[in-house]
């Protein structure tokens, strides 16, 4: 297994020689609309998140490789899901997992053909974590806050949450609070020096705040949601990739579903896998009252609560981060729920924008 990393969004040159390359081994031309007798490798997107623990398991403990058979799983870590969009739309990657609001974006801008929703993976796990200077909302005038990267996921709750509280925010950085978006573990270093004030982030890089930089909690993102279900990672296809190899999406999904059953089945050894994938991806462990502390706010779920994608939408147009256009068509959850039923499972909702 090939596993490589990307903390920054490839460049023009890169995405070209990455598009020629995985057009030779996926598929036909992409105009073509037919695919070739043989698939011998999926190319899948991830980040070395807590959020993406699905990937990280189904990963490392082989869940992938024994639900795809002969076909080559390789792998690309992303910081970011604007970067993961960026190489599923050039043909680089066949599916990723990823924030909603970065799926949304890629769905609505190219009119409903560039990929599908094809299953949830994690819910929870977000929040807006601020230095001890901020004790309250009204202490966030003038104040520097970080997000993974523009119309992220966190990116887009954050700028939603300023709006509704009543701060102007810009894409460029100005406004009542200045938004910038960081990498992840930049973040880190810059609210330890004291450069940023706080930071809407998604698991681990809360608690790592938190426990390694004495960060507290403002926000939960879960409670800005009915019942605390907000969806933090979803699994998006390539439409053309999906279209050409049913089969594959199926035994990709498979593994998929074995990963969540895995660390449904094994809560006991989880965190040391999850650990154990992070240091492969990142280099480093986290601290075992880090990984702790993630662990509890994220639950891990085929299902991508479909309903709350229409608030997604209306909370990207008004703070400027994407266009207008239709979700209807986003999910395509048929193969996850003809899966689903054959092991007798609970079929999972579209909500009325897709097929389940």
């Amino acid at each position: 297994m090939k596993i490589t990393r990307k903390t920054t969004a490839l460049t023009a040159l890169g995405l070209s020689a990455m598009m020629l390359a995985g057009c030779a081994s996926a598929s036909a031309d992409p105009g073509s609309g037919s695919a070739t007798s043989e698939v011998t490798e999926v190319r899948l997107g991830y980040f070395a998140n807590v959020t993406h623990a699905p990937a990280l398991v189904g990963v490392s403990e082989g869940l992938f490789e024994d639900a795809l058979g002969d076909v080559e799983l390789k792998t690309e870590i992303f910081n970011a899901g604007p970067a993961a969009i960026e190489a599923l739309s050039a043909g680089a990657i066949d599916a990723t997992y990823i924030g909603p609001n970065p799926a949304i974006n890629t769905f609505i801008q190219s009119g409903g053909e560039s990929a599908n929703i094809i299953a949830g993976a994690t819910s929870g796990g977000a929040a807006l974590v601020v230095d001890d200077s901020i004790q309250s909302v009204s202490d966030l005038e003038g104040k520097n806050l970080a997000t993974p990267q523009l119309g992220n996921t966190q990116d887009v709750a954050l700028r939603s949450w300023l709006a509704d509280e009543g701060f102007e925010t810009s894409a460029s950085g100005g406004g009542d609070v200045t938004i910038t978006p960081t990498e992840n573990a930049q973040t880190l270093t810059l609210f330890q020096d004291g450069q940023v004030d706080g930071a809407w982030l998604p698991e681990p890089w809360v608690s790592r705040l938190i426990v390694e930089a004495g960060a507290h909690v403002l926000v939960d993102e879960a409670d800005l949601w009915p019942d605390g279900n907000f969806p933090t990672t979803v699994l998006l296809v390539r439409k053309e990739f999906a279209q050409q190899h049913p089969e594959i999406v199926d035994e990709l999904l498979d593994g998929h579903i074995a990963s969540i059953g895995w660390i449904d089945e094994h809560t006991d050894e989880a965190p040391a896998v999850i650990n154990d994938a992070l240091e492969e991806a990142t280099g480093k462990k986290l601290p075992g009252e880090v990984l702790t502390r993630a662990l509890e706010n994220v639950s891990f779920t085929v299902d991508p609560s479909a309903a709350t994608f229409e608030t997604l939408v209306q909370n990207g147009l008004a703070v400027g981060t994407q266009k207008e256009g239709s979700i209807d068509g986003l999910f395509d959850l048929t193969a996850l729920n003809a899966l689903l039923e054959e092991d007798g499972g609970t079929k999972v909702s579209a909500a009325g924008l897709g097929k389940d």
